[in-house]
């Protein structure tokens, strides 16, 4: 068997491809999912989201920056990670994530951040991951803790949602770090 860094035992990172757009479509639908990642948008119409998913089939990374799909071993799209903000002179990065509600809580994200850590810091020699989490997010501070993140800040009242505002949490962890958990 030919082993592939983007896969683990139970996800595999891929591009996004076309043919993706229903199952964003359809998670598009989940305010409260969209809240815990990020924010409730405007409806978007179907058109909508196979243009952007034809859009990011065709996006090629910018920089270290790239927006991958997380799927099951069996095929089954199940959310979504990015990567922005990597800074190559420093070695730091910041990276999302989104898992559709159906499979939340199946080990499906802390997978899929695994393969990424791995691949930034041992192949692109990054030094240091940071994720933002919303306070609100008890799911996603729970995962980074899990995996071994430290929160490093909080940033008061950042984020407006749902009538009121609420605190960010920044999470960091250093290559080192993964490296010694990693054993």
């Amino acid at each position: 068997m030919i082993a592939n860094i983007w896969t683990g035992t139970k996800v595999r990172l891929r591009p996004i491809e076309p043919g993706d757009w229903e199952k964003f479509h359809q998670n598009d639908q989940d305010s409260e999912g969209a809240r815990l990642c990020d924010a409730v948008h405007f409806p978007r119409s179907s058109e909508g989201t196979k243009a952007w998913a034809e859009h990011q089939a065709s996006q090629t990374p910018s920089g270290d920056n790239i927006m991958l799909a997380i799927e099951t071993l069996d095929g089954e799209l199940v959310g979504s990670i990015n990567t922005f903000s990597s800074d190559t002179r420093n070695g730091t990065f910041k990276y999302g994530l989104a898992v559709f509600r159906e499979h939340w809580r199946k080990g499906y994200a802390s997978e899929a951040v695994k393969i990424l850590l791995g691949y930034y810091f041992r192949e692109l020699r990054y030094q240091k991951a940071t994720a933002h989490v919303y306070a609100f997010n008890e799911g996603s501070i729970a995962l980074h803790e899990r995996l071994g993140f430290t929160q490093e800040g909080r940033l008061r009242n950042m984020i407006f949602t749902n009538g009121r505002h609420y605190d960010e949490l920044v999470y960091g962890m250093l290559s080192s770090e993964y490296e010694k958990w990693k054993q």
